[in-house]
């Protein structure tokens, strides 16, 4: 593989000095971006887009071809080890991700096919490659996962949930057949990820989008006692170098202490948590990505550029910062105003490292 011109967002990852902040956003191959949105078309349909490698490693790249940003994630979806499951996941028109078979019983969890990554998954290890090579040392590729506990809640549900009905009700009416999914769910994660690291991912970030809606206890027990045992079974290097791994729990701000002990190198943090705050929590034992507001997209650039002022100063001088949005970026934002962000990180961050 070429050697990486660009190491800025790794770097910051283990806190090492940079000259700059690095930026990304999450979900930044997406629908607010009319190219994607014509390559999606020419697929067919949102699954054939994410099990094509050409099409992944296409969409991929498109927002690295209009903003200067620093690195690239892959292009899939969280849902993909489910559907390796055996569960059948579709998507329905406006109505997000749906799922054939649910998972309500111990005999459903035992019924689930234990999926093999390079096998029932490969198609996302050939994307990762061919992602890779299309890179030739661009920016780093940053590798994903649905966290264990998310995972879950689809499963049980059979698709998105306001109130998790039937995830909570197995939560605390039946812990065992909770506890015997996610430990398939995190055997099966570990696996994946550790794949993706082997096809060619330089990092890896485990997305727990819907741990904040655990109480406080459940959430320790539930969601980041797994993500932690998947940190432990992580491959940290590969090709000579580190693989940083960035835990995000979307409104997991009041655990950022747990989280810091995980042995992740890096927490993501939505907009709602101070960098101020948690740079003060977790001292120097993780970097923070994050945390803007992705509607502040809605708003003028000036206005963006403020906003993106602010959070550099919350974090403050030094290391350790990877400025993201708070959440994935919408897909009603405009792409200038998108342009208008990464380019405020860009010019805006400098004086915090020197």
């Amino acid at each position: 593989m070429a050697e990486l011109k660009n190491d800025r967002f790794l770097r910051a990852l283990m806190r090492q000095p940079v000259d700059r902040t690095p930026v990304w956003m999450m979900r930044q191959a997406g629908r607010y971006l009319p190219e994607y949105r014509e390559t999606r078309a020419q697929a067919g349909d949102f699954l054939s887009l994410c099990k094509n490698a050409d099409f992944a490693c296409e969409v991929t790249l498109q927002p690295l071809e209009r903003y200067p940003l620093d690195a690239a994630i892959l292009f899939s979806d969280i849902l993909t080890i489910p559907d390796a499951m055996g569960l059948g996941l579709y998507f329905e028109t406006g109505e997000g991700p749906r799922f054939e078979k649910t998972v309500r019983t111990m005999a459903d969890v035992e019924a689930l096919h234990q999926p093999s990554a390079d096998g029932d998954l490969g198609y996302v290890m050939n994307a990762v490659g061919t992602i890779r090579r299309a890179l030739n040392g661009r920016v780093p590729l940053i590798g994903f996962s649905g966290s264990p506990w998310t995972l879950a809640t689809y499963m049980i549900e059979g698709g998105g949930s306001k109130d998790f009905r039937f995830a909570k009700a197995m939560l605390y009416d039946q812990p065992e057949v909770m506890h015997a999914l996610l430990d398939r769910l995190a055997r099966a994660v570990t696996e994946y990820l550790n794949a993706q690291i082997e096809a060619g991912a330089q990092a890896v970030q485990i997305f727990d989008t819907w741990g904040g809606a655990l109480s406080h206890p459940a959430y320790r027990e539930f969601s980041l006692a797994y993500m932690s045992r998947i940190v432990k079974g992580l491959k940290r290097s590969h090709d000579g170098r580190t693989v940083p791994v960035i835990l995000f729990t979307k409104g997991g701000g009041q655990w950022l202490d747990a989280m810091a002990d995980s042995g992740a190198d890096a927490l993501g943090l939505d907009w709602t948590t101070s960098l101020t705050d948690a740079r003060q929590h977790v001292g120097d034992r993780v970097a923070l990505q994050g945390n803007m507001d992705p509607s502040v997209l809605y708003a003028s650039p000036d206005r963006i550029r403020e906003e993106v002022e602010r959070i550099l100063a919350e974090y403050g001088k030094g290391a350790g910062h990877i400025f993201n949005l708070g959440h994935g970026i919408h897909q009603f934002v405009d792409p200038d105003r998108a342009g208008a962000f990464v380019e405020a990180v860009v010019e805006l961050s400098p004086k915090y490292h020197r």
